[in-house]
C-alpha cells in the first residue's frame, strides 16, 4: 500500500495546492485503497494488487474530468514543472558538496593571503640587509594566494552552472526523491551543527594569540607571528562556516523547488519557513543574520571588547522575533 501512496503523491506533485485538487487527491486515494483491499481479499498477491490498481487508476488524464480537475491539467492554465530525477538529485548533491569545499577553500586562501607577507616581513627583520627580498617574497605569496582563490571560484562557478535551471525553471521533486533529500539532510544535521559551532567558536576566540602576546609583552618577530596566528584561526573558522552552510543550503534549495503553491509543497517541511508579504521586510530579513555576524566581527576586531560585543546576539534575536511576529505569515 505504501507504493500506491507514493505513486499517488507523484501523480499530484505538479498540480496547484487548491481545495479542488486536495479533494480530488483524497477521493482518488480512497478509490485506490478500496480497490487494493478488494483485490487482496480476493486472494491477489500484494504485487498483483498494486499493479492492477496503478493500471486502473494511474492515468490522471483519464480520471481528471470525473475528479473535477481537468482544467488544472491543461498546460495553458497551469505550468507543469520539470521532474528532477533521483539520479539528478544525487549528482547535484555531490557537485554541491564539491562546490562547498572549493568555495570555502577559496575564502580561506583570501583570508590567509596576508599571512605570507607578515611572516616574510618578520623573517626579513632577522636577516639584516635581506628584508627587501623577504618582503618581495611575501607580496608574491599574497598575490599567489589570491590568484589561486580566484581560479577556484571560477572553476566552482563553471561546475555549478549546469544546475542554473533549478533557479530559472519551474521544477519539482517526486515523493520518493523528496524523502531521500530529507533523509540525507537529517543525516548531515549533526555534522552541520558541529562544524558551525566550531567555526563560530574559532572566530570568537581568534584574538587569543594577540591577547597572549600582549600579556607576555612580546614584540618583534613573535608579535608578528601572533598576528599571523589570528588570521589563520579566523580563516579555519570561516572555512568551516562557509563549507557547511553551502552544503546545507544545497538540501534546502532542492526541497524548495516544490513550490508551496503546489501539492508537492505539502510534504516539504522547508515550505513552512517564515514568509513575508512585505517585499522590503523580506529583503531585509534575507540578509539579517549575515549582517548581524558582520557587525559583530567588525565591532569585535576594531575594539577587541569581546566581553561586550556578544550582547549583539541576544539583541538581534529579540529584534528578529519581533519582526517575525509582526510581518511573517
Amino acid at each position: 500500500m505504501e507504493a500506491i501512496r507514493n505513486y499517488l503523491e507523484t501523480m499530484f506533485v505538479n498540480l496547484p495546492n487548491t481545495p479542488e485538487v486536495q479533494r480530488a487527491k483524497y477521493e482518488l486515494g480512497q478509490m485506490m485503497e478500496d480497490k487494493y483491499n478488494e483485490l487482496i481479499a480476493k486472494g491477489k498477491t500484494e504485487n498483483e494488487a498494486i499493479g492492477t490498481v496503478i493500471a486502473e487508476f494511474g492515468n490522471l488524464d483519464e480520471l481528471a474530468e470525473s475528479l473535477g480537475i481537468d482544467s488544472y491539467l491543461r498546460k495553458d492554465t497551469y505550468q507543469t514543472g520539470r521532474m528532477i530525477t533521483m539520479e539528478e538529485t544525487r549528482d547535484y548533491l555531490r557537485d554541491n558538496s564539491k562546490n562547498a569545499f572549493l568555495t570555502a577553500l577559496g575564502v580561506l586562501l583570501c583570508i590567509t593571503s596576508p599571512v605570507g607577507t607578515i611572516i616574510m616581513g618578520a623573517v626579513g627583520e632577522q636577516f639584516l640587509g635581506q628584508s627587501a627580498i623577504f618582503n618581495a617574497l611575501g607580496v608574491m605569496c599574497l598575490f599567489a594566494f589570491i590568484a589561486i582563490a580566484v581560479a577556484i571560484f571560477i572553476f566552482s562557478g563553471v561546475m555549478m552552472s549546469k544546475w542554473k535551471y533549478l533557479e530559472t525553471q519551474h521544477c519539482c521533486l517526486d515523493f520518493a526523491t523528496t524523502e531521500y533529500v530529507h533523509d540525507q539532510r537529517n543525516l548531515y544535521k549533526t555534522v552541520h551543527a558541529l562544524l558551525l559551532s566550531i567555526g563560530i567558536m574559532l572566530c570568537i576566540f581568534c584574538a587569543t594569540p594577540a591577547i597572549i602576546a600582549d600579556a607576555l609583552h612580546v614584540s618583534g618577530y613573535f608579535e608578528d607571528m601572533m598576528g599571523a596566528g589570528v588570521l589563520l584561526i579566523v580563516a579555519v573558522g570561516v572555512f568551516m562556516i562557509v563549507m557547511t552552510s553551502i552544503r546545507m543550503g544545497g538540501y534546502t534549495k532542492l526541497l524548495r523547488v516544490n513550490n508551496q503553491d503546489s501539492m508537492g509543497g505539502q510534504y516539504v517541511d522547508s515550505q513552512k519557513n517564515e514568509h513575508y508579504d512585505n517585499k522590503t521586510v523580506a529583503v531585509i530579513m534575507s540578509v539579517f543574520w549575515p549582517t548581524v555576524s558582520c557587525i559583530y566581527l567588525v565591532w569585535s576586531f576594531l575594539t577587541f571588547d569581546w566581553y561586550i560585543t556578544w550582547i549583539i546576539w541576544p539583541i538581534a534575536s529579540v529584534i528578529h522575533k519581533l519582526i517575525k511576529n509582526i510581518w511573517s505569515n
